[in-house]
């Protein structure tokens, strides 16, 4: 471990994770960004097939940046004798334990959460499924897409043309955020009980509660959350707007006095927000498409920097439309140093910091492994080294 793992809130904590694709390895990796001691368990040869998604970064998937560095791989098959007496070895020594191995295979290898404490009573141990224990689809294979569209995610995401799923593995991502949420409670009430906790953690359950607002929605309405494209499904103006100089600019309005703000300063007609047909948000909704119209003639004379000035003034939340490109040349990333290096097998790959900053404290941003990079160091620190 390298940097000042000593400040580091999690140092100490070491978490063997059995792990592929995106959710499991994002969740530990959130924890090796603070310190904690991350051991992953890799296929010997290829090793987690999320390596081979891309090789667009010096060679090495971008996904597999993203949710591996300062980790240790440890290349064994955990199937063979030789690589459970290494698992077994291993595990007394781990506060935490996460699989998220095909339905099933985790029980039948007893490397199931249940299993485990019930063998190691202190460990924190998480089952990661698709659909969560019991039910039918218990035993289904799931994938990011797969569950964005059982879930409804597709049905609300796109045009009113067509349905689009999320840009981003945003299943595998809130599903990643959750099992970090329950490692880090089992943690606090290990530090309180000394008991351990075995917990489950599934994309569906996790995207189901992301889809609270359009579930509730439409039990309480009796009709779906239509799609809107970039514009917001109920809420007026918020979205997208032309703007003179050919660009497209985006504001949202969340309540009257940002209303009357847009009106007075950025169309300069404050007795437009008493319009009849637009003076509440329910009634903008009602009549948004000759709302857009009115905006954007108001526009059509103004560039795209002017009207955002004028937004600003008027306290209105806004944002370019950017590209990725223009995303990476941000300047609120480069003023706070958000982007930065760490090594790889490959060499230097581009990351970003950890989102949580706490003054003094600097996160690891430690190396990219290579499969069984640490096969011989952690098996001599497990005395096992002349055994296998």
């Amino acid at each position: 471990m390298e940097g000042n793992e000593a400040e580091l809130p999690l140092a100490g904590v070491t978490v063997v994770s059995l792990e592929q694709a995106i959710a499991a390895p994002l969740a530990s990796r959130h924890l090796a960004d603070w310190g904690a001691r991350v051991i992953k368990i890799e296929r010997p040869g290829a090793g987690d097939f999320c390596r081979d998604y891309d090789h667009v970064m010096n060679g090495m998937s971008s996904q597999f940046v993203w949710t591996n560095r300062s980790k240790e791989s440890l290349a064994i098959d955990i199937k063979s004798e030789d690589g459970r007496k290494v698992l077994d070895a291993l595990l007394p020594q781990a506060d935490v334990f996460i699989q998220n191995l095909a339905p099933g295979a985790a029980e039948r290898l007893g490397l199931d959460a249940a299993s485990l404490l019930r063998r190691h009573p202190r460990i924190i141990a998480c089952d990661v499924s698709g659909y969560g224990p019991g039910g039918p689809y218990s035993d289904k294979k799931a994938y990011d897409l797969l569950v964005q569209c059982e879930a409804g995610v597709l049905a609300i995401n796109g045009t009113e043309a067509e349905p689009a799923k999320v840009g981003l593995s945003v299943v595998d991502i809130a599903t990643g955020m959750y099992i970090l949420n329950g490692v880090l409670m089992a943690l606090y009430r290990r530090e309180r009980t000394g008991k351990g906790t075995a917990f489950q953690a599934s994309l569906f359950d996790s995207i189901t509660d992301w889809m609270s607002y359009p579930a509730f929605y439409t039990q309480s309405t009796g009709r779906p959350l239509p799609r809107t494209g970039a514009r917001h499904a109920t809420i007026a103006p918020y979205g997208p707007f032309r703007v003179g100089d050919g660009n497209t600019i985006f504001f949202g309005i969340q309540n009257d006095r940002e209303w009357r703000s847009l009106c007075s300063i950025v169309l300069g007609d404050a007795g437009f927000a008493d319009h009849p047909s637009f003076r509440t948000n329910p009634l903008r909704m009602q009549n948004r498409d000759e709302l857009q119209g009115h905006i954007e003639q108001r526009f059509a004379s103004m560039t795209s920097e002017e009207v955002l000035r004028l937004l600003d003034e008027a306290s209105i939340a806004n944002a370019h439309l950017n590209s990725v490109e223009a995303f990476l040349e941000h300047e609120q990333l480069r003023a706070r140093s958000r982007v930065q290096s760490v090594g790889s097998p490959c060499g230097p790959v581009m990351s970003f910091l950890p989102a949580l900053t706490i003054p003094g404290v600097k996160p690891r941003m430690d190396p990219v492994p290579d499969v069984g990079q640490h096969n011989q160091a952690i098996l001599s620190e497990l005395g096992l080294a002349k055994d296998i």
